[in-house]
C-alpha cells in the first residue's frame, strides 16, 4: 500500500495492530518520490533459525547482584536477602518496540552521567502528530532502583573483597584470575543471543551491529588474556639484571576499588572494554548499569557470580545522581572508569574527599571533524576521480551515520572548500536517502548498480528516548533560523507518531560558526557541512581552539601520482598542528576505536587515559618492582655464610602468587 510521508492513513483492519498482522508499508509523495519502511517483522523471521531474534520483545526481570549473589527482585518488593532490602522496580521501555494504533508508552530519560551533555529545550514532535500507524515503547523489563543506603552497602561488600589488598580476587596469581575470566566467556556467550536481542530493543541497534558488539567484547577478552600470555610486562620470564648488582622483578599490580561507568551507546562493548583489563589486573569493580542500555548488564550477572569469587564485581542500578555521590563521598572508591559526559565525570571527581589520589579513566565527548582538501573536487564529485571518490563517500556515510551517528568516533562536522560544498552536501543527501529506514531486526533489499540486490538491516534505527528526538530537532530548528537548509528529502522527519523515535537522518548546509550544531556534539542522525575558504584560516583554528581532541579524518584523492606530492605536503602541514590535539589522525577513512591493539586516546575534554589492549592494563594497574643485590649472603645468626640470596629468591618465587609466572 502506498502511504504519503506527511499524510499517514490507517490501511489496515479495524483490529488493533499485532506484530503478526504487519507486512511491508510502502511510502510515497510527489514531492520525494518512493519511500520503503518496513515495519515489525513477524516472529516467524529469524536470523541463521536463532529463535531469540525475532520481532517479539523480551522481557528482563529486574535482578541484583550483589555480596555474590544474584536475586529476582519480585514485584511486591518483598525483602530479599544478604542485607540488600527492600528494592523498588521500574519499567525499562524499547526505544522502538511497539507498533499500534494507540500509544501512552514514555521511554526514561537518559542521565547526564551516561551520556554526552545534551540541553533540551524544545520538545519532540514528529512529522505527522496525528498520525494513525504509532511506533510507541513497549515494557521489556523491569530495573532494580538502588538507594543511597543499598549503593553504601554494596560498596561495603567490595571493601570486604578488596580487604585492603589481601582480598581473594587481589591476592590470586594472574594465571588463576585468567583461568577465572576464561570461565566468564564461555558463560557469557551462552546468553549471546539474549543479550542480541536486548541491545536491538532497547537502544535501536540492528542486528548485524549488536552481533558485532558481542562478538567484539568477547574477541577483546580474548586478544587482553593473549597479550598478557605473551608479554614479560604483567609476569616476567625471568629477573632483570642488566643493572648489575642490582637484580629486578617489575610487573603490576591492581589498584583497589574501581567504579566503572559504561554508557548507553555500546553498554557491553565500551563497558568491558575498562572492566576486563581491570579484573584481570586485580581489581575489585563497582559496576553502575546506565539508566538506558542496562537491561544486558542483567543478563551477565550468573555468569559474573559461577566465575569470580564472591564480591569480585557487584551490579549498582537505579539513579546515578541517587546512587553515585555517596560512594565517591566515602573515599574508599580507588579508581573512576567512566565513559560519558565531562559535566557529570568532573561532578563525580569532586565529590571524592581526596581526589589526588583518585586513578582515573575518562572518555567523553568529540566533535570529530572530516576534512575535504580541495583536490578531490578537481576532477568533480563522482567523475574524474572514480573509486576514489566512491570509498571516501562510503567512509563519510558510515562514519557519520553508523547506528545512527549515535558514536563519541563519528564524524560530527564535515568541511569542505566552499565551492564545492553545496554539490557535495547534494551529493551526500542522494546517499542518505538510499539509506534502509526500520526497526532493529528488519530485512531490507539493497540494490547496487549493476542490478543485484542483496538484504541488508535497518541502517537508521530508532533513537533510545524522546529526548535524543528532541535534542536533534533543537539543533536542526537553530541551524535553518541561522541559515542552514535541509539537504535530503524529509531529513529530521520523525516516521510513526509523536512517541516515535526513528528519525531520519538530516543533511544540514551550509553550517556556520554561529550555530549550535557547529561546536555542540550532536550524537545522532545529523550530517553539517561546513564550507571553508582556507585550510589555514578556518579549519586548523577550529581544531587548536576547540573544546575537544579526539580524532580527525582528512581525505584526498590518490588515483594517480599527478600531484601527490603537492597533497602530501598538504596533509603533512595538517598533521604537525593536529599531533598535539587530536588522539588518533586518520586519513581517507572514517574515525573509530578499531583495531583494538591500538591506542584509542584523546585530548582535552575527550578523554583521559589510554584504552587498548595492553593500555587498558596499564590503566588499572601499578607497577610494584622487587629487587636484591647478588653480591649479597644470608647470615645463620653465627656469622657463618651458609645460603646464598639466589637459593632465597628461589624458595620465595615458589610461595609468592605474585612472583608466579603465568601459564
Amino acid at each position: 500500500m502506498k502511504l504519503s510521508m506527511k499524510n499517514w492513513i490507517l490501511a489496515a483492519a479495524a483490529s488493533p495492530l499485532l506484530f503478526s498482522d504487519l507486512n511491508t508499508v510502502h511510502l510515497a509523495s510527489a514531492d520525494i518520490g518512493a519511500i520503503t519502511l518496513k515495519t515489525p517483522s513477524p516472529p516467524s523471521i529469524a536470523v541463521a533459525n536463532d529463535n531469540h531474534i525475532a520481532g517479539s520483545p523480551p522481557f528482563v526481570n529486574g535482578k541484583v547482584f550483589v555480596h555474590g549473589v544474584v536475586q529476582e527482585v519480585p514485584r511486591d518488593e518483598a525483602e530479599l536477602d544478604h542485607g540488600v532490602g527492600r528494592v523498588k522496580l521500574s519499567d525499562v521501555y524499547g526505544c522502538c518496540a511497539k507498533v499500534s494504533s494507540t500509544g501512552s508508552a514514555t521511554a526514561p530519560k537518559i542521565e547526564d552521567e551516561e551520556c554526552p551533555e545534551k540541553t533540551t529545550t524544545s520538545s519532540s514532535s514528529s512529522s505527522d502528530s496525528s498520525s494513525s500507524l504509532i511506533i510507541s515503547p513497549v515494557v521489556i523489563g523491569t530495573m532494580p532502583q538502588f538507594t543511597q543506603s543499598q549503593s553504601l552497602q554494596t560498596l561495603q561488600s567490595a571493601v570486604e573483597a578488596w580487604n585492603g589488598g589481601s582480598g581473594t580476587w587481589p591476592q590470586m596469581s594472574l594465571s588463576e584470575r585468567i583461568s577465572s575470566i576464561q570461565s566468564l566467556i564461555a558463560n557469557l556467550q551462552q546468553k549471546r543471543n539474549e543479550i542480541i536481542n536486548v541491545l536491538m530493543w532497547e537502544i535501536g541497534k540492528n542486528y548485524k551491529d549488536a552481533e558485532a558488539e558481542f562478538d567484539r567484547t568477547i574477541q577483546f577478552i580474548q586478544k587482553t588474556i593473549s597479550y598478557i600470555q605473551s608479554s614479560d610486562e604483567f609476569a616476567p620470564s625471568t629477573w632483570d639484571e642488566t643493572h648489575a648488582p642490582t637484580k629486578l622483578y617489575a610487573s603490576r599490580a591492581a589498584i583497589g576499588i574501581i567504579l566503572c561507568l559504561g554508557p548507553y551507546n555500546y553498554p557491553l562493548n565500551e563497558t568491558y572494554a575498562t572492566l576486563i583489563p581491570a579484573l584481570l589486573m586485580g581489581n575489585i569493580v563497582l559496576l553502575k548499569v546506565p539508566t538506558v542500555g542496562g537491561l544486558v548488564h542483567l543478563l551477565t550477572m550468573e555468569a559474573f557470580a559461577k566465575s569470580l569469587p564472591k564480591g569480585t564485581v557487584q551490579l549498582i542500578s537505579g539513579s546515578g545522581r541517587t546512587t553515585m555521590p555517596p560512594l565517591m563521598e566515602s573515599g574508599k572508591i580507588d579508581g573512576l572508569a567512566f565513559i560519558g559526559g565531562s559535566r557529570a565525570a568532573d561532578r563525580l571527581i569532586k565529590a571524592h574527599p581526596e581526589p589526588h589520589r583518585l586513578k582515573l579513566f575518562l572518555q567523553l565527548e568529540a566533535k570529530n571533524m572530516g576534512i575535504y582538501l580541495p583536490d578531490l573536487f578537481e576532477n568533480g564529485l563522482e567523475g574524474g576521480n572514480g573509486s576514489d571518490w566512491d570509498k571516501i563517500m562510503e567512509e563519510t556515510v558510515a562514519g557519520t551515520l553508523s547506528y545512527n551517528g549515535q558514536r563519541c568516533t563519528a564524524l560530527k562536522l564535515l568541511f569542505v572548500p566552499k565551492s564545492h560544498s553545496e554539490k557535495f552536501a547534494t551529493t551526500l543527501a542522494k546517499r542518505v536517502e538510499r539509506m534502509s529506514i526500520g526497526l532493529p531486526w528488519e530485512l531490507h533489499d539493497e540494490h547496487n548498480t549493476e542490478g543485484s540486490s542483496k538484504a541488508i538491516y535497518s541502517q537508521i534505527t530508532p533513537l533510545p528516548n524522546l529526548s535524543r528526538v528532541s535534542y536533534m530537532k533543537e539543533l536542526i530548528a537553530d541551524a535553518i533560523k541561522k541559515g542552514a537548509s535541509i539537504v535530503n528529502r524529509q531529513g529530521g522527519d520523525v516516521i510513526g507518531g509523536p512517541k516515535s523515535t526513528l528519525m531520519v537522518p538530516a543533511v544540514l548546509h551550509p553550517v556556520t560558526p554561529d550555530m549550535k550544531i557547529y561546536e555542540e556534539e550532536q550524537f545522532g542522525p545529523i550530517i553539517p557541512v561546513a564550507p571553508y575558504d582556507s585550510l589555514e584560516d578556518d579549519v586548523v583554528p577550529y581544531a587548536r581552539d576547540g573544546k575537544y581532541g579526539q580524532q580527525v579524518s582528512i581525505f584526498t584523492s590518490k588515483s594517480t601520482c599527478n600531484g601527490m606530492k603537492s597533497n602530501a605536503l598538504t596533509i603533512a602541514k595538517l598533521i604537525d598542528p593536529f599531533s598535539t590535539i587530536f588522539g588518533k589522525i586518520n586519513i581517507n577513512s572514517q574515525c573509530g576505536r578499531s583495531p583494538d591493539a591500538a591506542p584509542f586516546s584523546g585530548r582535552r575534554s575527550s578523554a583521559l587515559g589510554v584504552m587498548s589492549v595492553r593500555d587498558a592494563l596499564i590503566e588499572f594497574s601499578v607497577p610494584t618492582v622487587i629487587s636484591y643485590k647478588d653480591d649479597v649472603r644470608i647470615e645463620n645468626g653465627k656469622g657463618e655464610s651458609n645460603c646464598g640470596i639466589a637459593e632465597l629468591i628461589t624458595e620465595m618465587e615458589r610461595n609468592s602468587t605474585f612472583l608466579t609466572r603465568v601459564n
